[in-house]
């Protein structure tokens, strides 16, 4: 659980809400913009070190190779994530800017599913990348319960 000190390297949770990318997805009319807005948003995430790479920050459950790695800093969950494809990327920027410097509560009680539905995201997804939404977004949440 160890990560560069520079949070301010990280936009998703800091300058990248939940609530701006709810704001974001509405401007486009189709899926396919909003397809191209999310593989976007992935490339903001900040290149995660190889060396973080590691089996224990595996993701299970997810059709892509999927790593997140946590640290605390003032008592907010940091989080930094990487993934083979970019698309998945992008997922991980959707959950990042819910979770990525909150309080482990404050992961707790928020509603990814509510979210989730606003965004409209589990419907256009395959069934394999809901399933590895799903399953980054158990990981976080498991994070945040033991760091609570």
């Amino acid at each position: 659980m160890s990560m560069p000190e520079a949070t301010g390297e990280n936009p998703f949770g800091h300058a990248i809400s939940s609530q701006d990318i709810l704001d974001s997805l509405g401007f486009f009319d189709s899926w396919e913009e909003r397809y191209k807005y999310i593989i976007d948003l992935g490339k903001d995430l900040p290149p995660m070190p190889a060396d973080l790479h590691t089996e224990d920050r595996l993701v299970r459950g997810c059709q892509s190779m999927v790593w997140i790695d946590t640290s605390l800093q003032d008592g907010r969950l940091q989080l930094a994530v990487d993934s083979d494809a970019f698309i998945v990327k992008g997922l991980l920027g959707v959950v990042l800017a819910a979770y990525n410097n909150k309080t482990p509560d404050e992961i707790l009680a928020f509603d990814v599913d509510a979210y989730f539905e606003q965004l409209d995201l589990l419907r256009h997804l395959s069934p394999t990348r809901g399933n590895g939404l799903r399953a980054m977004v158990q990981r976080i949440k498991d994070i945040a319960r033991q760091a609570a």
